[in-house]
């Protein structure tokens, strides 16, 4: 019965964070092509937001093997 539940969440988490990456990368690279001279302080902020969107995958994998465990 978990089990159901348990692939959505892990799934729709993997696919979320899968999007969101792929967004964040593409509009740095378009944002570095704009102004290169902000270079640094655009891939900083890509590389926190895009370990902050993988946290929240991350949560969502575990989430379903809590619910494969029960």
């Amino acid at each position: 019965m978990y089990g159901i539940g348990a692939g959505l969440a892990a799934g729709l988490a993997a696919l979320g964070a899968g999007i969101g990456i792929g967004l964040i990368g593409g509009n740095a690279a378009s944002a570095i092509a704009r102004q290169p001279e902000a270079e640094s302080k655009i891939r900083a902020t890509m590389l926190l937001t895009a370990v902050l969107v993988e946290g929240v995958a991350l949560f969502g994998e575990v989430i379903g093997f809590i619910l494969t465990n029960k």
